[in-house]
C-alpha cells in the first residue's frame, strides 16, 4: 500500500481531512528519518491510533485488504492489531509464548492442513471443545479445511502472531517424524529383547535412532547445550539457541529411562549410577560435521537432568576478527594479547564466550617460535602447535598444580581456563612478572570490577598494576535476522534514556521472524565488549588502590568504551534490536 492511498482512504472514511493530509506529509518531509505517514497522523493527534487500527480491521473484514499484509506493513502495531481484531470480531486472542505444547491435541488436525494454512488444535475444554490457533481470521479456505477435519466437535476458533504459530507448527513437524520411533522404542521394551537398545549394534537400535534425532535438531538450529530431564509426568527435552532455552520435544515418562541409559553408554557412564552426578565426553559426526559431546548428569527429585554441550570442533579456528568485535575494541584488545609479558584477561558471566575468545586470541598469536600450553577445566577443543592439560582434581591436578608444572616447560604464552583462587592468582601474577604472557579468565560484570575482584583474593595491588596488560569484559548479542529485519521507532522513554548517546539521524531495526529464521527474528551472535587497557596511569591508579570511579575515568581518558555504548553502536547499524541490547547489556 502507497502512503498517498492510505491516506485517501482515511479522507474517504472521513476519519481525516485533506488540509490534515497535507500537513503531515509536510512534517514528513522535515523529519531526519522519515516515519510512515499515519504514524504521523496519530503523532500530531489528528487520529486515534484505535481508529486507525479499527478501521484497518473493518476493510479486512470486507476483503478490501489482507491482514498479514496489514501486520507486515505495520510490525510495531502487530499485537494492538490482533487484540483489537478479537474485541471487534469476538475471537479471543492467545499469547503462545506460554503454550505448553500438546501432541495428542496437535494429531487431531492432519500435519497437511497445518502446514498449508498455518493453523493448528491447542487444547480441548471439558465439554469436548476443541480450540484451534489461525494467523488469519478471515481466511476462509482455512477455516473449510479444518471444519471438514474435525467433525463431531465444535470448533473455537482462536487468533496469535503469524511467528507463534509457525514455531508450534515447526514442533508440531518434529513430533510427527519422532513418532514412529517412540512406537518401536515401546516395541523393544516390552518385548523379550528388551535390552537390546543397550547392548546391540548402535545403529540397529530405536532409542539411537532417536537420540541421533535430537542431536540433529540441535546442530541444525546451532544449539550450544540440550537439556533432557525426567519431569513427574513426562520426559522434556529443551535446547539453548542463541543463549535462549526452548522446547524441542516432550515426550512420554517412560521415555527418560532408555534415552538416559543410551547417552551414558555413548559416554562411557555408568547405567546404573543414578544417585551422583557424572560427567563424560563422546565423539561423532552429525550431519557431515564432527562434534564433542560434553554430557553431565545431575540427580533431582523427578530422577535425572542431563545437560548435553555441544562443541562444533571447526569453532576452534575462529579468528578473533570474526567474534563480531567492533573494530575500536578489536584494536585495543589486539594490542594486549601481542605484548611479550603481562596478564590479559576476559571476564564476563558463564555462557558468555570468554573461552572462545581466549582460544581465538590464542590463535592469532600462536606459532612455531612460542612455545604455548594451556591449562583447562575442561579442555574443550583441542588446537595445534599448543600443549592443552586438564584439570583433573581426584588425581591432585588443580589449576595451581598445574600452572607450577607450566612454568617448568618453559613456555612463553600461559592460557588458564579461570583463576578460581588465590594460589592459581598468585602464580599466575609471578610467572606474569618474570617475562611469561598469560591469557586467563574470571567472573566480572564488567571490565572495570576484574581488578576488584583480584583484590578481593588478597593479592597486593601492586602486584596487579605492574604485570596488567588488558581486561576486556564481554557479552553475547543476538544478531538480527537479515532476512526480516525492518526498521522501528523505539518507544519515547527508551529514546530518553540514550538520547545523549545516539546521533540526531539514527536507525534502529527489529525482524519479525521467518523461516530463514526460524521465525525467531535472530541468527547467529556476536561480540559486545568494552576494553581496558594497561596503560602507565591505568598501572599506576591500580598500584595505589584507587576507586572504581577513578579508573574509569582514566580509561575514559584513553577512548574506553563501555558495553553498553559498544552494544548500542550495534544496534544503530543494525546488527541486532535494541530490546536485545537492553536484555544483555545495562546503562
Amino acid at each position: 500500500m502507497a502512503k498517498v492511498r492510505i491516506g485517501d482512504r482515511l479522507i474517504s472514511a472521513g476519519l481525516i481531512t485533506n488540509e490534515q493530509l497535507e500537513k503531515a506529509l509536510e512534517e514528513q518531509k522535515k523529519q531526519v528519518r522519515r516515519k510512515k505517514i499515519v504514524r504521523i497522523l496519530v503523532d500530531l493527534g489528528y487520529i486515534e491510533e484505535t481508529k486507525l487500527l479499527g478501521f484497518f480491521v473493518e476493510l479486512c473484514k470486507r476483503n478490501e485488504l489482507n491482514l498479514i499484509s496489514i501486520l507486515e506493513d505495520f510490525p510495531n502495531s502487530e499485537e494492538n492489531i490482533l487484540k483489537l481484531l478479537s474485541r471487534i470480531i469476538n475471537m479471543e486472542y492467545v499469547n503462545l509464548d506460554a503454550y505448553e505444547f500438546n501432541a495428542d491435541v496437535a494429531e487431531m488436525l492432519p500435519y497437511s492442513i497445518v502446514e498449508k494454512y498455518l493453523v493448528f488444535p491447542m487444547s480441548v475444554d471439558s465439554d469436548n471443545n476443541i480450540k484451534v490457533v489461525l494467523a488469519d481470521p478471515f481466511d476462509v479456505r482455512a477455516k473449510d479445511a479444518v471444519m471438514r477435519s474435525i467433525r463431531g466437535k465444535k470448533v473455537i476458533f482462536c487468533i496469535a502472531k503469524k511467528e507463534q504459530i509457525v514455531s508450534v507448527v515447526i514442533r508440531i513437524s518434529l513430533h510427527d517424524s519422532v513418532k514412529l520411533l517412540v512406537k518401536k522404542i515401546r516395541e523393544e521394551m516390552s518385548g523379550d529383547s528388551a535390552n537390546v537398545m543397550l547392548a546391540d549394534d548402535a545403529n540397529q537400535s530405536s532409542i539411537t535412532k532417536l537420540i541421533y534425532v535430537i542431536f540433529e535438531t540441535a546442530v541444525k538450529q546451532k544449539t550450544s547445550d540440550i537439556h533432557i530431564e525426567g519431569t513427574e509426568k513426562s520426559t522434556l527435552v529443551r535446547i539453548r539457541v542463541d543463549g535462549v532455552m526452548r522446547e524441542a520435544f516432550k515426550f512420554d515418562k517412560d521415555m527418560f529411562a532408555p534415552l538416559s541409559s543410551r547417552i551414558k553408554l555413548l559416554a562411557n557412564l555408568d547405567i546404573a549410577e543414578r544417585r551422583k552426578p557424572q560427567d563424560g565426553r563422546y565423539s561423532d559426526i552429525i550431519l557431515g560435521k564432527p562434534f564433542d559431546f560434553r554430557i553431565s548428569t545431575l540427580p533431582i527429585i523427578t530422577g535425572e537432568s542431563i545437560v548435553i554441550r555441544i562443541l562444533d570442533k571447526s569453532k576452534v579456528l575462529v579468528k578473533l576478527e570474526d567474534l563480531g568485535i567492533s573494530e575500536l575494541n578489536y584494536d585495543r584488545f589486539s594490542e594486549a594479547i601481542k605484548q611479550p609479558n603481562g596478564i590479559v584477561l576476559v571476564t564476563g558471566p558463564t555462557g558468555s564466550g570468554k573461552t572462545t575468545t581466549l582460544y581465538a586470541a590464542l590463535n592469532a598469536i600462536k606459532s612455531v617460535t612460542h612455545k604455548i600450553i594451556t591449562v583447562e577445566d575442561p579442555v574443550e577443543y583441542q588446537m595445534d602447535m599448543i600443549q592443552q592439560v586438564m584439570v583433573n582434581e581426584r588425581a591432585g591436578m588443580t589449576f595451581a598444580a598445574g600452572l607450577r608444572s607450566i612454568l617448568r616447560q618453559d613456555p612463553d604464552i600461559i592460557m588458564i581456563g579461570e583463576i578460581r583462587d588465590k594460589e592459581t592468582l598468585q602464580i599466575a601474577l609471578q610467572a606474569a612478572l618474570t617475562g611469561h604472557l598469560v591469557l586467563a579468565t574470571l567472573h566480572t560484570n564488567d571490565a572495570i570490577s576484574g581488578v576488584a575482584r583480584l583484590l578481593d583474593m588478597g593479592v597486593e595491588s601492586f602486584f596487579i598494576g605492574s604485570t596488567m596488560c588488558g581486561l576486556q569484559a564481554q557479552r553475547l548479542v543476538r544478531k538480527l535476522c537479515p532476512h526480516c529485519k525492518y526498521e522501528v521507532e523505539p518507544p519515547d522513554k527508551m529514546l530518553a534514556q540514550i538520547k545523549n548517546l545516539i546521533p540526531e539521524d539514527y536507525h534502529f531495526y527489529k525482524s519479525h521472524g521467518c523461516r530463514q529464521c526460524g521465525m525467531q527474528g535472530y541468527i547467529g551472535r556476536e561480540v559486545i565488549s568494552e576494553v581496558v587497557l594497561g596503560t602507565e596511569g591505568m598501572r599506576r591508579l591500580i598500584s595505589a588502590g584507587a576507586t572504581k570511579d577513578e579508573l574509569l575515568a582514566e580509561a575514559r581518558k584513553d577512548g574506553f568504551v563501555t558495553m553498553f555504548e559498544d552494544a548500542l553502536l550495534k544496534a544503530l547499524e543494525g546488527r541486532t534490536s535494541l530490546d536485545e541490547v537492553y536484555r544483555v547489556a545495562k546503562i
